[in-house]
């Protein structure tokens, strides 16, 4: 007989293992919820920044002087103020842009192209990715 109330021991141990296991799963669940809530509202505050940025006019890293000068461009946020479908035309349109060479705009189509950010549709004709 000693035999079943060893059973019933462990038995009794295992459920409390069971309830604490229990217990714990619930509050990482909850405290996963809480991180993606606080996560979802971070992007949103993000998005609205970006948008308010974005029309501003300015673009961080493009000069209003032109070609001329040493100063780079982030050519990142050029490409995000760019339509969906977009031209050469459309790149030399973007504020600071209008004195660049076509080879440094096409440089530019490029790298975004073999970055993965743009491709190309048709001669002459791009679209973002």
């Amino acid at each position: 007989m000693p035999r079943k109330k060893a059973s019933g021991e462990s038995n009794s141990a295992f459920r409390q293992v069971q309830k604490q296991a229990r217990a714990l799963l619930a509050n990482l669940r909850r405290d996963i919820r809480a991180k993606q809530m606080e996560l979802s509202r971070l992007k949103d505050e993000e998005s609205r920044l970006s948008s308010l940025v974005s029309r501003s006019g300015s673009i961080p890293g493009a000069r209003a002087g032109g070609a001329s000068g040493g100063s780079r461009i982030n050519w990142r946020s050029v490409l995000s103020q760019l339509p969906r479908q977009f031209k050469a035309s459309d790149v030399r349109n973007v504020r600071g842009l209008k004195q660049k060479r076509p080879s440094e705009i096409f440089a530019a189509i490029t790298r975004w192209i073999d970055g993965g950010m743009a491709k190309r549709k048709a001669r002459g004709l791009y679209e973002k990715v």
